[in-house]
């Protein structure tokens, strides 16, 4: 019984996910369409919907739900319920590319959270990171040096912003600067939603050799107000997948390492 109900929990979280992703595609969704997509009753969507705009993923009107406002981020907290099995996987394949004894920067998000998290078994890295939830998560590691960027903390999402901060990041030159981000152009801008927070991703940016870009695909076509780069300066973006052939076609283009989480040998 037990494993059924764990079952069909992952039904309701996966069918909620992809019901996002439709959500970000196209601006918004609507009930009747939705439940003949996904071979549901229009009254199961109806309660995948209620719940996701209580969680504050989607705006609720008659008849379907709405994206949230391009101008600003989801809550923190609930970012960490979207895609989070993607990003699960990606945290797992991006921490794979970082070599033992490496020096990294880490960015605020949740997706470089996950990364963060993989960090367990490696030794001898310095890590050093702007967001407060990668410090408390890999501050029992004994096998590692870890430093937090100091400066002005964002109380909302616990990122460590501002002057100070960039000031304190262009002490350091590192191997990898591992990043996240909230929106990606199909033309291959990075885009974010604070500006301060961007100040400080291009100073990161700036102060690596190469660049690591963490991002699940529901991030692929969604408004964001501040660029803050282009695939240009990126090394390697790893993600669940891929679908637009303009963003792939820009990532051949120059000569970005795609890592593809869903696809499998």
């Amino acid at each position: 019984m037990e494993r059924g109900t764990a079952a069909e929990g992952d039904v309701v979280v996966a069918r909620r996910e992809h019901i996002l992703e439709i959500a970000r595609s196209a601006g918004s969704v609507a009930v009747e369409d939705l439940a003949e997509r996904l071979g549901v009753t229009p009254q199961t969507i109806r309660k995948d919907l209620n719940v996701l705009a209580g969680q504050s993923l989607l705006s609720r009107i008659h008849g379907g739900a709405l994206v949230t406002s391009g101008v600003d981020n989801l809550a923190y907290d609930a970012r960490r319920t979207v895609a989070s099995n993607a990003k699960a996987r990606i945290g797992a394949a991006a921490a794979a590319l970082i070599p033992n004894g490496a020096s990294l920067f880490v960015n605020i998000g949740t997706t470089t959270e996950a990364v963060a998290a993989n960090f367990v078994h490696h030794r001898n890295l310095m890590v050093v990171s702007n967001n407060l939830n990668v410090v408390d998560t890999l501050s029992d590691h004994q096998a590692m040096e870890l430093v937090c960027v100091g400066g002005k903390v964002r109380t909302g999402d616990r990122a460590v912003v501002g002057a100070l901060a960039m000031r304190f990041i262009e002490n350091f030159r590192v191997d990898y600067a591992l990043i996240g981000i909230s929106a990606i152009d199909i033309d291959g801008s990075l885009l974010d939603f604070a500006i301060d927070e961007v100040e400080v991703s291009q100073t990161i940016i700036r102060n690596a050799r190469k660049v690591i870009l963490v991002a699940d695909s529901s991030k692929v076509g969604r408004s964001a107000p501040v660029r803050v780069c282009g695939m240009d300066v990126i090394d390697f973006f790893v993600t669940d997948r891929i679908d637009d052939p303009n963003l792939r076609s820009t990532c051949e283009r120059h000569g970005v390492s795609l890592i593809e989480t869903s696809i499998t040998c």
